[in-house]
């Protein structure tokens, strides 16, 4: 009989069922092992490869440092944009107006100080700051306009002009403007010599422009402007005008090209100044080429004896008359090899479009102008009324300088007509190998004077062209013989 104690429990059911399976309960996560399961002795997979934190965390720190020192930098830079804005603004030193040159290749310390010398400003240091900054921008910007750099010239600075006024002003080379006036009827040399002799000027000229390529006209000039920049605006400006007269001209005028026409105005500019007798005289001169007479112009004398100096010191006599050069127009027929002097605009308009009239003599009035003949017989008796009024002044001691030259027959040089022609007379039949009038021998003279005989055609000034007698800055003053 076997003993119940030692008879082993049987199991119950329940605990059998639940064996080896997982117990829900508050650690429902957990399996729990039963006695009679094995432990499993496969190995944990491994732990997953550690990232590089550090790194990230050192660009990280890198990035922020930088962003921090770029917004310290960006206040900087704004606080003291603010601060030189303001600055800038404030009222300068200067008690009055004030002309400052900056010399041509300065830098930018040498101009900062020279401001400061000078009174201009009186923060050098803040100054020169501004203009490096101006600069640097300068040099990115695309505009030609925004580009503001520091110029060379001769400025202005109104009385407290601020530190910004100052910088827009010689950064804009609006440099002070002067007038220089070249009167009509100079020649090429003489202009060149005033040039020269101007210290607003620079540089050399080299040789003398060809005579009449010159347009006598005021310029505006900045000091240091080189003298051959304003000669090739004189010769520019005389080119196109002389252009655009030629295009408006009268196209029956005997004339050839554009340089005939400035010949013929050089004459007529030397021979009136009033701008109500240059298209009469220019027309005279045309009724003469019309019928193949000699101009017979005094200044045609002058040029042909003294050449570009324009005055020939004293004056004309009759061996200068008879003397014969290229340009002596009592010796040559037509128009002479090259222009006598730079006529101006109105003398080119003048003889492009002239009167039509038949005169064919001119001599002075007395009053600066002249009184215009179609026959010699009006024009000697305008001659005779010419010597009554020459002789009043004479008794009265009164002298007109600008219509007579001492030294000679008539007036400023003029013979009359049959003084003229009992010296050298002309032939009333023009030469058929010629076309002009022909002398007769020597000692001969006609009963009665020819028609075709020209007196000397007056100057209309008796002032010498020397620059001590006029102002080359007054405005249309035309120097004379």
């Amino acid at each position: 009989m076997e003993n119940p104690s030692e008879t082993p429990n049987p199991a119950r059911p329940e605990e059998t069922a639940t064996q080896g399976t997982e117990r829900k309960g508050w650690f429902s996560a957990r399996k729990r092992v039963g006695s009679s399961d094995s432990v499993s002795a496969e190995a944990a997979p491994p732990p997953p490869a550690p990232k590089k934190k550090k790194r990230r965390a050192g660009l990280i720190a890198l990035f922020s440092g930088m962003m921090t020192l770029m917004m310290v930098l960006a206040l900087a830079i704004a606080g003291s944009y603010a601060y030189m804005s303001r600055e800038f603004r404030v009222p300068g030193p200067l008690a009055a107006d004030k002309t400052v040159i900056i010399e041509r290749g300065a830098s930018t310390e040498d101009i900062a100080d020279l401001l400061e010398k000078e009174g201009v400003i009186s923060r050098p240091g803040l100054f020169y700051a501004a203009m490096i900054m101006t600069e640097i921008q300068s040099k990115f910007s695309f505009d030609e306009g925004g580009k503001k750099r520091a110029k060379a010239g001769e400025y202005l600075f109104q009385r407290q002009a601020s530190m910004s006024d100052v910088l827009d002003t010689i950064a804009s080379g609006r440099s002070i403007e002067h007038t220089l006036t070249f009167p009509e009827g100079l020649t090429s040399e003489q202009i060149i010599e005033r040039l020269r002799e101007n210290p607003l000027l620079t540089g050399d000229v080299g040789e003398v422009p060809p005579e009449g390529s010159l347009l006598p006209d005021t310029y505006k000039i900045n000091r240091g402007t080189p003298r051959t920049a304003l000669i090739a605006r004189m010769q520019a400006a005389q080119r196109k005008v002389l252009q655009d007269v030629w295009n408006r001209r009268a196209k029956d005028l005997p004339l050839k090209n554009p340089r005939e026409l400035v010949i013929l105005a050089s004459i007529v500019e030397k021979e009136t100044g009033r701008a109500d007798e240059r298209t009469r005289v220019a027309g005279v001169f045309y009724n003469r080429l019309g019928k193949n007479m000699r101009l017979q112009s005094d200044p045609t004398i002058v040029y042909g004896i003294v050449g570009g100096k324009g005055t020939l010191g004293r004056a004309i006599s009759r061996a200068d008359i008879d003397k014969p050069t290229p340009y002596n127009t009592y010796t040559i027929n037509g128009l002479p090899p090259g222009p006598i002097a730079n006529p101006g605009k109105a003398a080119l308009e003048a003889t492009a479009n002239p009167s039509r009239t038949k005169e064919i003599f001119f001599v002075a009035d007395g009053t600066g102008g002249h009184v215009f003949a179609e026959t010699l017989e009006q024009h000697n008796r305008n001659v005779a009324r010419w010597r009554q009024i020459e002789a009043q002044r004479a008794a009265s001691g009164a002298t007109d300088p600008a219509a007579t030259t001492p030294g000679t027959d008539g007036p400023r040089g003029f013979e009359s007509g049959f003084q003229q022609l009992q010296r050298a007379p002309e032939s009333k039949t023009p030469d058929a190998g010629t076309g002009n009038p022909a002398a007769p021998p020597s000692g001969a003279a006609p009963a009665t004077p020819p028609r075709g005989a020209i007196p000397a055609v007056p100057p209309r000034s008796g002032l010498s062209l020397d620059r001590s007698t006029y102002d080359l800055n007054a405005p249309k003053t035309v120097p004379n013989f």
